[in-house]
């Protein structure tokens, strides 16, 4: 979800069930993505961006930070009163579900989580759609077949991350006038297709 940083891993493997009450949550997988986007913001930051109050967007925060996602930067601090958030981990988040059903409470979290999952993933789509036609913004709708092993299925994975990182990294580096750049989501799927029913 964001840039290598010099001495952090570029992906992170999520095994803690309980970090899946952390961004189950709408409002705060939005922030999480806000921050990485970013590269780290403020609670101002936040809030102006999503259009909540400052006191919701620094909760949110908080809670982010409680379960280990975002952490305090203060060396980028204006001043001792300044907080600046950035996430805990650079790179991709990668959630190994199964080994979260296997702990204490994992079905019920994995559960909650796959459910927002599934709606945030059918209302990306949908507005999408509805977007096509908007002149304010961009948005590309891929829908493609591949004929891959497993091992070259990896390895498309691995190039589309690669460029998504360096893309991230750019944003991050060459900072646009305000108002000027919007963030994006991008949400992608390599399955094997589906099995045709007779």
């Amino acid at each position: 979800m964001a840039s290598k940083a010099a001495g952090r891993s570029p992906n992170t493997e999520i095994s803690d069930p309980r970090i899946l009450r952390a961004i189950a949550h709408p409002v705060r997988m939005r922030i999480l993505g806000e921050v990485h986007a970013a590269g780290h913001l403020r609670a101002a930051d936040v809030a102006e961006s999503l259009g909540v109050p400052a006191n919701q967007a620094s909760f949110h925060l908080r809670q982010l930070a409680k379960y280990g996602l975002v952490e305090p930067a203060p060396e980028l601090a204006r001043d001792g009163r300044d907080r600046v958030w950035r996430p805990a981990q650079e790179g991709t988040l990668s959630l190994e579900v199964e080994e979260m059903e296997r702990g204490p409470g994992g079905k019920v979290a994995v559960g909650v989580w796959r459910r927002q999952a599934v709606a945030s993933a059918k209302d990306a789509i949908d507005r999408a759609y509805a977007a096509r036609k908007s002149r304010d913004t961009h948005v590309m709708i891929s829908d493609d077949w591949i004929r891959l092993t497993k091992q070259e299925a990896r390895q498309l994975s691995d190039e589309l991350l690669a460029l998504q990182q360096r893309w991230i990294q750019h944003t991050r580096e060459t900072p646009p006038r305000k108002g000027e750049r919007r963030t994006y989501h991008l949400m992608q799927i390599l399955q094997p297709a589906a099995e045709v029913e007779a």
